[in-house]
């Protein structure tokens, strides 16, 4: 038997946040397990705690969503980090291999804060159009007048969407019939919409293709949009983003983009995580 624990991550409160199970012992489970395990929970990432394979880390992650492996992911990071302080298996400076390289992570009091300086990638993303199509929302509703909708990621790729208002965000709704029209990689396609007020920002993510129809706190996807803002903008600066409101699961989530010479240099993301859960895999 294998034991598991459930974080709500991106919150200090129960039932807030995003659902993470952690596999803190998963030394002892074959390689088809995996991401059987991972879609029998169906939370957005399921994480498998392994020893090191490099000196100078802690432990070496791998995530999975319902549907594949991914090589970063945000709160599964700071999901995991929180659970390996809570049972003293790291300090509160840790090192976790991950799918992109060693992540540096800091933790205290219940709070995680990530570091990573993986370069950001960007690539033309579908239409307004099409992405409208895929939100159920005229094509009014996309704001270009700062920048296209584009992929962008520091290893899990997303399109970066900013929409005209609150009143869009709100409306939106995945359509399941527009996404696999829309996307370039079959059965790939994630939209992070966001709608900005400065330095704090309103956010939603669909990715019903990947088996996450709404996703409440995207880690991954605020570090991608931290950096693209901070290249946008040509400047270093901090962010608050909240996500998760429309699903009942309010999440925050604390980001933060180093700018050097125009470029994205170093992004931080920093967020709570409570345990809700924990028990026991029979297989």
């Amino acid at each position: 038997m294998t034991d598991y624990l459930v974080y709500d991550v991106f919150t200090k409160d129960a039932f807030g946040g995003n659902p993470l199970a952690v596999i803190p012992n998963a030394e002892g489970l074959a390689e088809d397990q995996l991401q059987k395990i991972a879609r029998e929970f169906n939370f957005s990432e399921t994480t498998f705690v392994f020893p090191r394979e490099t000196e100078g880390t802690d432990a070496r992650v791998r995530i999975f969503t319902p549907t594949r492996e991914l090589a970063f992911a945000g709160h599964p990071t700071v999901g995991t980090a929180i659970a390996l302080a809570d049972m003293n298996r790291a300090g509160e400076l840790m090192v976790l291999e991950l799918g992109v390289g060693p992540i540096h992570v800091a933790v205290s009091g219940g709070r995680a804060r990530f570091t990573t300086r993986v370069p950001l990638e960007t690539a033309p993303a579908p239409d307004v159009p099409q992405i409208a199509a895929c939100l159920g929302l005229p094509e009014a509703s996309i704001q270009t007048d700062a920048h296209p909708a584009e992929f962008a990621g520091l290893g899990t790729d997303f399109v970066l969407t900013e929409l005209v208002d609150r009143a869009a965000l709100d409306a939106a709704a995945p359509q399941l019939d527009g996404f696999p029209a829309a996307a370039t990689d079959p059965g790939r396609l994630a939209l992070f919409l966001y709608v900005r007020d400065g330095q704090r920002i309103e956010a939603r993510m669909f990715a019903p293709l990947g088996g996450i129809l709404e996703d409440p706190a995207t880690g991954s996807a605020s570090a991608a949009l931290a950096a693209y803002l901070g290249r946008l903008d040509g400047r270093s600066q901090k962010f608050e983003i909240s996500q998760g409101v429309k699903m009942g699961r309010p999440s925050q989530i604390s980001a933060e983009v180093t700018v050097e010479d125009g470029q994205p240099v170093e992004v931080a993301i920093a967020g709570y995580a409570v345990r809700v859960m924990e028990g026991r895999l029979t297989v």
